[in-house]
């Protein structure tokens, strides 16, 4: 966990130097936030101790290699600055941080006995949404490009609770949108989940 840590830091004071970053990270590593320790879900994909840290890390790096592909560069015109490509990754779930508390479930083992397992419940003091939020705790400290906000907005695309109308939308204004929910799905569904 502590590898993780050490990574994120690395490369975010690396690629993220606008003014108010370092307040962020600051913010980040305090004890006021626990995104270091944090599960990225409840049960599912980066469901233990650290698991949203490295999800955000799996994103980072899910979005650099589908960036770098020549189809996508040379074809399709995207282009984004290392600056760019870490904020939207490594932060687009800040929204998370101070959400999950430890807690337990009873499930049966394989000889039918109850058992009580550890668990994630999800409860969250600051209900404004999945996207919006990770963009308005981010503002709180620096400033985001309209395609930066966008991309953090909409990185949830169909799969979250959004208009579809509006997705697509953003998807099609503004494309680095897309790919970072591509890059999300990545870690998610095919890094994570096994």
């Amino acid at each position: 966990m502590e590898h993780i840590k050490e990574t994120f830091i690395e490369i975010y004071k690396k690629h993220i130097t606008r003014e108010g970053s370092d307040k962020l990270l600051e913010y980040l590593c305090s004890p006021a936030s626990d995104f270091f320790t944090a599960p990225a879900s409840t049960r599912f994909h980066g469901s233990y101790e650290g698991g949203l840290a490295e999800h955000s890390l799996n994103v980072y790096r899910c979005l650099k290699d589908y960036l770098s592909r020549d189809k996508i560069k040379l074809e399709c015109g995207l282009t984004f600055d290392d600056e760019t490509v870490a904020i939207v990754s490594l932060l687009h779930d800040i929204c998370k941080i101070n959400c999950y508390k430890k807690g337990f479930r009873n499930v049966k083992d394989e000889n039918g006995k109850w058992q009580q397992m550890p668990t994630y419940d999800y409860a969250d003091q600051l209900p404004y949404g999945h996207g919006e939020k990770s963009v308005y705790i981010i503002t709180g400290f620096m400033r985001l490009s309209r395609e930066e906000a966008f991309a953090i907005r909409y990185h949830m695309g169909h799969a979250g609770t959004e208009d579809a109308r509006n997705v697509s939308a953003a998807f099609e204004m503004f494309p680095l949108a897309f790919a970072v929910h591509l890059a999300d799905m990545e870690a998610t569904y095919l890094m994570e989940s096994r």
